[in-house]
């Protein structure tokens, strides 16, 4: 039972770590008073330094499992801050539509951003969604934690995944902008194909796929290498494990966050052991500004969602080992997608030069298989010296890629108009 191991060295480390907070909290009371107006025992100070600093570097060592907030209060707009709420706009048992609403009365065209469901919240995408803010009118796909999720809800695949987002484009209504990150850039194209099949007035008016795996067969990595080392059978075996007491998803089967965690660790584990060597530094030398870039980074990123176990062997299997969707080959409740029904969404896909974990050529491969976009509705941007999360956050995201994603929405609206 390997959650169930998880969970009782969760919960008898747990008093631990709440020491090693409390006790750094009040080292660091007796360190000000000691350092303030000027050090009277130098290496008092010093020390309560180390102990403080040693302390927050313990106590951050753990996992959490609820959702960190989004903290979109206010955005600029035009050069002026304007205020953000969130609204529930369609809640489901494993997701939700949530609107970041601005206290702006001018439209700006629609956007649902999709977050993937990949071991981490939806608030990964969080600087995603402060960009498009600024011109856009933007709502998230907020994936619930499945060990929250009660049994009695029933199971959540790939096709489950793909009727969220139908059903989610259908409540937003005509004209809404889809833009996919990373993993879910299948589902996206499988409901926009299927929504055109059916002539659905909601289809999007275009589709923004970033670094996504669309043709896996492409410059695999070592990600997708690791997919196809074990047979699928192996993976429902040593990965999946039902949800222990006391959480309101118990006995449901799940792939647990922490063991996606521990594979994105291990894959830069000298890079991860360096930044809490500086976080310990940063804090014994008083570097606060510098320790709280640190602080904000983990604080996202050991917040871990457990991933229903349907979905993640469902896209394990079609998406890293059998490649469905390119060789045409996917299905819908049966039904299989055809990606050649797609005429009127505009097409952009995104790819980052230095891309470990989904490779050049892996996304661009949409353009290909959606044979009857035209021409000029189909864009491509390989965006250089950017990794993985390169391709929609940080300075380059804002700067190069942002600009083309806004021209593709817009021109859309533009000639649908």
């Amino acid at each position: 039972m390997l959650y169930h191991a998880y969970q009782l060295q969760s919960d008898l480390t747990s008093p631990l770590r709440m020491f090693a907070e409390q006790a750094g909290l009040m080292v660091g009371s007796v360190k000000s008073g000691l350092s303030s107006p000027a050090p009277l025992f130098p290496w008092i100070s010093q020390s309560a330094s180390k102990l403080s600093a040693a302390c927050e570097v313990l106590a951050r060592l753990r996992l959490t499992h609820s959702r960190p907030a989004y903290n979109l209060d206010t955005v600029e707009v035009a050069g002026e801050p304007v205020a953000v709420t969130e609204h529930k706009v369609c809640e489901l048992p494993f997701g939700t539509l949530l609107h970041f609403r601005k206290a702006l009365a001018t439209p700006m065209p629609r956007v649902l951003l999709v977050a993937p469901l990949s071991g981490h919240f939806a608030t990964l995408l969080r600087e995603t969604a402060r960009t498009l803010l600024a011109d856009h009118d933007v709502y998230i796909t907020d994936w619930h934690n499945a060990r929250d999720v009660p049994l009695s809800q029933g199971e959540f695949g790939l096709d489950h995944y793909t009727d969220y987002l139908i059903k989610f484009l259908e409540v937003l209504g005509p004209g809404t902008h889809m833009i996919a990150v990373c993993q879910p850039c299948v589902a996206a194209l499988a409901a926009t194909a299927l929504m055109a099949e059916d002539d659905n007035p909601a289809q999007p008016s275009s589709l923004t796929l970033m670094a996504g795996p669309v043709d896996c067969r492409i410059n695999p990595t070592g990600v997708n290498e690791l997919a196809n080392s074990k047979p699928i059978e192996w993976f429902e075996k040593n990965l999946i494990s039902p949800v222990p007491w006391p959480h309101k998803g118990m006995m449901r089967q799940v792939y647990p966050g922490f063991l996606q965690l521990t594979a994105f660790l291990c894959m830069n584990l000298e890079r991860h052991k360096k930044s809490f060597e500086d976080l310990y530094r940063h804090v014994r030398e008083g570097e606060f500004d510098k320790a709280q870039i640190i602080r904000a980074f983990y604080d996202e990123y050991l917040a871990v969602n457990d991933l229903p176990a349907a979905f993640y062997l469902q896209t394990v299997a079609k998406v890293f080992q059998t490649y469905d969707l390119p060789r045409g080959e996917l299905t819908w409740h049966g039904r299989k997608v055809n990606l050649q029904a797609i005429r009127r969404t505009a097409l952009l896909t995104v790819e980052g030069e230095r891309d470990d974990i989904c490779a050049v050529g892996q996304t661009v491969a949409a353009q290909d298989l959606c044979s009857s976009i035209r021409p000029y509705m189909k864009t491509h941007h390989v965006q250089t010296g950017v990794g993985h999360y390169g391709v929609f956050s940080g300075k380059k995201w804002n700067q190069q890629i942002y600009p083309r994603v806004r021209d593709v929405i817009y021109n859309s609206d533009n000639s649908a108009g």
